[in-house]
C-alpha cells in the first residue's frame, strides 16, 4: 500500500489479506525426489514460474554466469525458446531448463534446492507466489527490491536475501552464498517456514476473509456503504 501511487493516503480504507496456499510440505513424493536428486546431485538454485518479461531471465542468466553454481529453471511460456538459445550462446553449462513440470515434480525440486530465486525487476510482480511455495517447503529465497509484496514474503537477512533489481552481480552473489553456506540457508529456510505458517497458509487467508466479510455485513468501521472516494 505504501508503495502504491493510487492507494497511498488511503491506508485506513485498505484491508490487507495476504495470499495463502495449502500446505503441501507433507505431500512431497519421495520417488520424484529420488529422481531429481539423481539428476542434480550437486546443490542447486531453483527458479519456478512462467518466463514472462518481468521475470528478468536475462539478468538471471548473467547472475548464473557470475555465480557458477547449478541453476535449474522450471517453467515455460512464450519466451522459453529465446532464453534457452540465449543460455546456449552464453555457454552456460550450469543452467538447466526443464520447461513446465507437474506440481509433484516442482515440490520435489523445491524440497531439494539450496534456495529459490525470483529475479523479477518491475512492479508487475506484485506478490510472488513462488516465494510462498519456497517458504512452505522451508527454503531460503533470493528476490529483488521492487516495492511490492515480494519483500513482504521474503525478508532480507531473515528468510533470504533481497538485492537491487537488474544487478546481476548482487543476484549471483546471493545465489552463491545460499549454495556455499548451507547452514545459513537452512536457518533462513526455517525462518521462511515460520513466516509461512504465521501469514501465508490457506486457513489464515480464509479466516481473514471471513472476518472481513462479517465486519462488512455488520457495517462495522464504516464499511457498510460503498466508498467511492478512491480514484
Amino acid at each position: 500500500v505504501a508503495s502504491s501511487a493510487i492507494l497511498r493516503g488511503h491506508e485506513e480504507k485498505v484491508e490487507i489479506v495476504p495470499l495463502g496456499l495449502k500446505d503441501r510440505s507433507g505431500d512431497v513424493d519421495p520417488h520424484r525426489s529420488d529422481h531429481w536428486r539423481a539428476r542434480f546431485p550437486e546443490p542447486f538454485i531453483l527458479f519456478t514460474g512462467v518466463l514472462r518479461y518481468y521475470k528478468a531471465i536475462g539478468v538471471l542468466l548473467e547472475a548464473a554466469a557470475i555465480c557458477g553454481k547449478p541453476l535449474v529453471i522450471v517453467g515455460g511460456g512464450p519466451n522459453e525458446a529465446h532464453w534457452r538459445a540465449h543460455a546456449k550462446r552464453m555457454n552456460l553449462a550450469n543452467v538447466h531448463f526443464l520447461g513446465s513440470v507437474s506440481d509433484e515434480d516442482k515440490d520435489a525440486l523445491l524440497g531439494l534446492c539450496a534456495g529459490l530465486v525470483l529475479p523479477s525487476n518491475v512492479r508487475a510482480e506484485a506478490f510472488g507466489l513462488s516465494l510462498v511455495e519456497a517458504a512452505m517447503l522451508s527454503r531460503a529465497m533470493v528476490s529483488c527490491e521492487i516495492g511490492t509484496g515480494t519483500s513482504y514474503v521474503n525478508v532480507d537477512g531473515e528468510t533470504g536475501y533481497v538485492v537491487p533489481p537488474n544487478d546481476a552481480a548482487a543476484l549471483g552473489g546471493a545465489m552463491k552464498r545460499l549454495v556455499e553456506e548451507p547452514e545459513t540457508a537452512r536457518k533462513m529456510g526455517a525462518a521462511a517456514r515460520l513466516r509461512y505458517e504465521a501469514l501465508f497458509t490457506r486457513e489464515r487467508m480464509a479466516a481473514a476473509y471471513a472476518e472481513l466479510y462479517a465486519r462488512i455485513v455488520r457495517g462495522a468501521s464504516g464499511c457498510g456503504q460503498i466508498d467511492r472516494t478512491l480514484p
